[in-house]
């Protein structure tokens, strides 16, 4: 039966204002609706409407987000894996989960690599006459010690492949370094990290190959500016810094002018023995079906120079506050939900491998897994890993996003700490949050992410989307 326009309207189409005060606006006459609108809204059930806005309203008005994520931020700081601030990151996520009331809350136990940065990151372009030019730099995750101060000439490349082409002498005993700037031209700048994410996961070692001294790679950024991003590198014997992208235009310029000239790096990091740390999970029991989980979650670490706010303090504080949402607008899920704070996503992933396999050991069901790793900015929707029906299937849902602009329910890449689970207990979906990424990479893995770069209605907001997309997945399953 086609829906009148009086449904259409408590469909939530045209509902303003908090659920409380909520009027809808009346029109004299219905407006034609064209053949690609109408179908989708005759599916939109008026119910999901009124919850969706109750979700939204109170993380709006009510919000724990963003006061979540000042305490973390600033009160403990950078959480890199092994560390004490990661400690105490699970101490603080475990609390906050307890607070929030949920059935249940546990640690899972992990251990983690500890890697230490040390207090010395020196770099400088050494031209005629020793004359130097100080250039913004930093270790690399998992990088070994200079030594002291290491000095050498340096080779500029752009690829492996322009790397191998290189004769032995014009490598040896140098620095490699590796300038592929991101292509600015993509829409996506994920899509640009990706592309040139490669020369800084790999570029240390396969210098190493050619008897190279140590690695430079740009900074994995379009911005220009002085912030070297770290990240992880794969173990190398030598040495691997990330030099800002200022800092890589000079070395680039002024090696075309004098290709023999050196620079000179010095960094003290050091990689000691494996701590003892956790994954933080809270849990509310389904009414229903209470053997099929539904998780969200973040990871709790991250790199060192800064607050790891976006990356990924924003993502923990909003995997709970998707669950104390529902529960605050008094919805009852049928399916277990999770929260879960992964540890060590950003040097090794042994949270999310070890919830997985802690998972197919205790042979659960999960109907879907959802991960918020891509900043707090503004929502956008959702990227699915799933099959073709399952991805049809919940991309009917997004007309009850349109209202709130996250309606872009794609096919996309769930996440890194949830990946594991797809071999371990093969869930439906695996869903990753997304929003407005055009500033993410500006400060990803710098001393800029901090707490001050968070703006709270975009925060709440995507905290909102994701409560609001569990309520579904809670409500039908896949």
């Amino acid at each position: 039966m086609r829906p009148s326009l009086s449904l259409l309207l408590a469909a939530g189409l045209l509902l303003t204002a908090s659920s409380g005060q909520a009027q809808v606006r009346r029109k004299a006459k219905a407006p034609a609706a064209t053949p690609a609108v109408a179908p989708a809204v005759a599916a939109a059930p008026v119910s999901d409407s009124v919850a969706l806005r109750k979700i939204f309203d109170e993380a709006l008005l009510r919000g724990e987000s963003y006061d979540n994520l000042r305490y973390l931020t600033n009160n403990i700081g950078g959480r890199l894996a092994g560390s004490p601030q990661a400690q105490m990151a699970v101490e603080w996520g475990k609390a906050t989960m307890e607070k929030a009331g949920f059935d249940r809350v546990y640690l899972q136990e992990v251990m983690v690599p500890h890697w230490v940065r040390g207090g010395r990151e020196k770099g400088e372009i050494v031209g005629n006459k020793d004359k130097g030019i100080k250039v913004p730099v930093c270790a690399l995750g998992g990088s070994v010690s200079t030594g002291g101060k290491l000095k050498a000439g340096v080779v500029e490349v752009h690829s492996f492949d322009e790397l191998q082409k290189l004769p032995d002498a014009a490598v040896k005993g140098k620095f490699v370094f590796f300038n592929r700037p991101f292509n600015d031209a993509l829409i996506e700048p994920g899509a640009a990290y990706g592309g040139a994410v490669d020369q800084r996961a790999m570029g240390a070692a396969e210098a190493a190959k050619r008897g190279a001294v140590g690695a430079l790679v740009r900074s994995m950024s379009s911005a220009r500016d002085d912030n070297p991003h770290t990240g992880t590198m794969r173990p190398a014997t030598i040495p691997g810094a990330a030099i800002s992208t200022n800092g890589a235009d000079k070395l680039s310029q002024l090696l075309k002018a004098n290709p023999e000239l050196q620079f000179e790096l010095e960094m003290e990091c050091v990689t000691l023995p494996d701590e003892k740390s956790y994954n933080v999970v809270g849990e509310i029991k389904g009414s229903k079906f209470p053997q099929e989980i539904i998780t969200v979650g973040g990871h709790l670490d991250s790199w060192d120079l800064a607050q790891g706010a976006h990356d990924d303090g924003t993502g923990c504080v909003q995997s709970i506050e998707a669950l104390r949402l529902l529960r605050a607008a008094g919805f009852k899920p049928e399916r277990t939900l999770r929260a879960v704070l992964f540890m060590n996503e950003e040097n090794g992933n042994r949270g999310g491998t070890e919830y997985a396999r802690l998972a197919a050991q205790n042979q659960e069901t999960h109907v879907a897994a959802i991960e918020s790793d891509g900043g707090g900015f503004t929502p956008r929707g959702f990227g699915l890993e799933s099959d073709a029906a399952t991805l049809a299937k919940v991309a009917k849902w997004s007309l009850l996003f349109k209202p709130y602009n996250a309606d872009d329910i794609t096919a996309g890449h769930g996440g890194t700490d949830i990946g594991p689970l797809k071999e371990a207990v093969h869930p439906k979906a695996l869903i990753g949050y997304k929003c407005d990424s055009q500033r993410y990479f500006d400060i990803h893995h710098t001393a800029a992410d901090t707490f001050d770069k968070v703006n709270r209605r975009e925060l709440e907001l995507g905290g909102a989307s994701m409560a609001s997309l569990i309520y579904l997945l809670s409500k039908y399953g896949l």
